[in-house]
């Protein structure tokens, strides 16, 4: 009973300790991109979202979670403007008939992205674009009524993304770089209009503090008409619902966090002792041999285990170039546009997934860190790549 005491004073001392530390310890910043309705990390939506209803204050903003497809289906949507703002949207040929049928009743549907996938942007011939290789750009409007000066320009590569291709019989252009590269575009489908925008990072927290930022974003959005209902997409961003259990509360702070697993961790140690202390003696058993599956699984465990996906994702790309080094004989040394062309014709891939693959890898490169969901979508793109290529690949 006397070691018990000393055991759990101990334990209550250093809970102590390490919860003050973690309390005057500076928060870090999180620069991931998350595009999070509720976030207010610098990538993320909560100031825009806040401040929805000064720019259409008439109108009842609602939040849904259910696909395009339930979404445009269901016949309790009421006529309103419809807003997506996503790392990837990503529509397939049902999504997309629902969506343009209720654009075409007289909606407006806004969509802004990093990343474009599916049958939408397949039927619009939409390709993206990133200026890497140039300094930060600045994008302004094209109309003179509402153009800025010198436009609106920020770091950390928010305004770098581009629409490389569109069909230009069909789309106005209304917003674009200072290098004359599309970034906004407005396609009219019978009584609405849908407005595709490159830049998602503009709309985010980081950039609506900025000198102009949120007079760009007000400008942005100017071409939504009025209306009686906003809809705030979450389905296309994996923006699920809040976590409502009782425990939230200790994972929505770092401090509680981790003392709640070092409770958890104290708490197992004081069983696992007291067992020892009770139990027979287990006769020793000679370790399994290291062979080379469970070397791979122990490996693979230890990948998991950290979460490290940056690393996971950097050296997915540095064996991908070096496959296509090897194999097409490509220099890698630049991602360009150039070098696009040559890897699409040397490989003989779609000229789509070559794009996509590239500009994802650009990304990924520039990240600070890399999601579950970027991680695999990279590993989607290099498995479908190495798919499309498998009577050279591993020569």
């Amino acid at each position: 009973m006397k070691d018990l005491k000393f055991y759990s004073i101990g334990i209550l001392v250093l809970l102590t300790v390490y919860l003050v530390a973690e309390y005057n310890k500076p928060a870090p910043i999180n620069w991931q991109v998350d595009l999070r309705y509720n976030s207010k990390t610098p990538f993320g939506n909560f100031i825009l979202f806040d401040r929805l209803k000064d720019i259409f204050p008439d109108a009842t903003i609602k939040r849904t979670n259910q696909s395009p497809y339930d979404v445009f289906t269901d016949s309790s949507l009421q006529s309103g403007n419809y807003i997506i703002i996503a790392k990837t949207a990503s529509f397939n040929k049902t999504d997309t008939k629902a969506l343009l049928k209720y654009i075409s009743a007289g909606n407006t549907v806004f969509i802004s992205a990093l990343n474009w996938d599916g049958s939408l942007t397949d039927s619009l011939k939409v390709n993206t674009g990133y200026e890497f290789d140039k300094k930060n750009p600045a994008v302004n409007f094209t109309n003179p009524k509402i153009k800025q000066a010198a436009g609106l320009k920020t770091d950390k590569f928010t305004a770098t993304q581009y629409f490389s291709g569109f069909d230009t019989t069909k789309a106005v252009v209304l917003t674009q770089n200072n290098y004359k590269h599309a970034t906004y575009l407005k396609y009219n489908f019978g009584k609405g209009s849908l407005l595709l925008m490159a830049n998602p990072q503009l709309l985010t927290n980081y950039c609506m503090v900025k000198p102009g930022g949120a007079a760009f974003a007000d400008r942005v959005l100017s071409y939504i008409p009025t209306s009686d209902h906003i809809y705030w997409d979450q389905y296309q961003n994996s923006d699920i619902l809040e976590d409502e259990s009782p425990i939230r509360v200790f994972f929505r702070h770092p401090g509680l966090q981790w003392a709640y697993y070092i409770s958890l961790a104290a708490t197992l140690l004081f069983v696992l002792y007291n067992i020892k202390r009770r139990q027979r003696p287990i006769p020793v058993v000679d370790p399994l041999k290291n062979a080379t599956l469970g070397f791979v699984t122990v490996v693979g465990n230890l990948y998991y285990e950290q979460r490290d996906n940056t690393d996971i994702a950097v050296k997915k790309i540095t064996y991908f170039l070096e496959h296509l080094r090897n194999t097409y004989n490509l220099k890698t040394g630049t991602f360009d546009n150039d070098f696009l062309n040559v890897f699409i014709k040397k490989t003989g891939v779609e000229e789509k997934l070559g794009h996509d693959l590239i500009n994802h890898m650009r990304f990924v490169l520039h990240q600070t860190k890399v999601s579950d969901a970027e991680l695999i979508e990279i590993n989607r793109l290099m498995e479908k790549f190495y798919s499309q290529t498998a009577p050279s690949y591993g020569k």
